[in-house]
């Protein structure tokens, strides 16, 4: 090998350096892949648990309901849900009967997906909005007129309280289908681990692909006295990411901004966070070398350097203010759970700068602390923004 081959930085993703929460109980293991393919570190912890349609008796109670009297409108929310529906069906030996009382009803799809869901079950849905909105679908409900009209709406895992009460509103006697439930999870213990990973700088985002996930999150952390941490959290230092704007809801409530991609796919979600993240990451010029602060990693001159937490913690301080000096006793309130000793700053930093791999990066300012070595062309420009 070359000396310049030595020299090129290793091949990262562009996730690389980040730990990323997920909270989905469903298809967890593919979005766990895309973001660990594009090196990102994973937590995960399912928020939630599904109960299993076939021993499900409110949906047995309201299939039944639907044999025995046709809805005018029946409004699919999601493919999974109508293909379980339908299969939880078959296993009672109620199949057939189902889909004739839905072949006989004004069958409206939430989106694409839906449809191509109705159209393997041998059925042909009557329409289905390009946006993939349920307001569309309530739009299109209204404007035709509800008096009188029964409707049955398969819910998606969660009550749909605006919509079947704008329904009721307008005259419709709704009857609601849960297609599937959800629970807290058996084992609070990886959502418990997750949670105190929010709040303690642990992770850099949190994936939800479910409304009931992000309500199931926040009442665990109600539960154990972190809410407020968690709201804090998700507020500055943790990037609340939603599959779409269905799932954001709960976390909007709080007054939590989230992102979310332009279609709602796992793949596009993914892709978001590729973005995000590295934007969100401090880049300074440093002795020379290019140093990207990421949230559990440092790019130096595009070499990923993993750092340990108490490491992070001093260079996140030292970033602060660039090139200037930082005392040990404000580094030392920056270590978790360091204590009074000073010494345990001259550890942590002996480590930092190891895993750093370019020592001369932080300057020992004797008797006064440590700083950034800062290109001097830089001082001025960062001095302008700490001042």
């Amino acid at each position: 090998m070359g000396e310049d081959e030595e020299q090129q930085p290793a091949e990262h993703g562009p996730l690389a350096g980040f730990a990323v929460g997920v909270t989905a109980a469903r298809r967890a293991d593919e979005l766990g892949a895309l973001l660990k393919r594009r090196g990102a570190s994973v937590v995960h912890a399912p928020a939630l648990r599904i109960v299993p349609l076939a021993d499900d008796g409110e949906l047995l109670a309201a299939t039944e309901e639907i044999i025995g009297r046709t809805p005018d409108v029946v409004v699919a929310t999601t493919a999974i849900g109508f293909r379980g529906w339908v299969a939880a069906a078959d296993g009672w030996g109620l199949g057939e009967a189902l889909l004739g009382g839905l072949r006989d009803a004004e069958l409206l799809a939430r989106g694409p997906k839906v449809k191509g869901a109705i159209r393997a079950a041998g059925l042909t849905e009557e329409w289905s909005p390009s946006s993939e909105s349920l307001a569309e679908v309530l739009d299109r409900l209204l404007e035709q007129g509800v008096e009188g009209r029964r409707v049955a709406v398969q819910l998606h895992g969660e009550p749909l309280p605006g919509f079947v009460e704008a329904l009721r509103a307008g005259g419709a006697e709704v009857v609601p289908v849960p297609v599937y439930r959800w629970l807290p999870p058996e084992d609070p213990g990886p959502l418990d681990r997750l949670l105190d990973a929010a709040v303690s700088h642990g992770l850099d985002a949190i994936t939800f692909t479910s409304a009931p996930a992000a309500a199931s999150l926040l009442a665990r952390a109600a539960e154990r006295g972190l809410l407020d941490a968690l709201l804090a959290a998700l507020g500055r230092d943790v990037l609340p990411a939603c599959v779409g704007p269905v799932t954001a809801v709960a976390l909007q409530a709080r007054g939590v901004t989230t992102v979310q991609p332009e279609r709602f796919r796992l793949g596009p979600l993914v892709q978001l966070l590729c973005q995000e993240l590295p934007s969100r990451a401090r880049a300074l010029p440093v002795a020379g070398h290019r140093v990207e602060i990421r949230g559990h990693a440092v790019l130096v001159d595009g070499d990923l350097r993993p750092v340990p937490p108490a490491g992070m913690a001093l260079l996140r301080t030292l970033a602060r203010r660039p090139g200037w000096v930082v005392a040990r006793a404000e580094l030392l309130r920056a270590l978790p759970g360091a204590g009074r000793d000073e010494h345990a700053v001259e550890t942590a930093m002996a480590r930092l700068r190891t895993a750093l791999g370019t020592p001369k990066l932080i300057q020992t300012v004797v008797k006064r602390g440590y700083r950034l070595a800062l290109d001097p062309a830089s001082d001025a420009k960062y001095a302008d923004e700490t001042a």
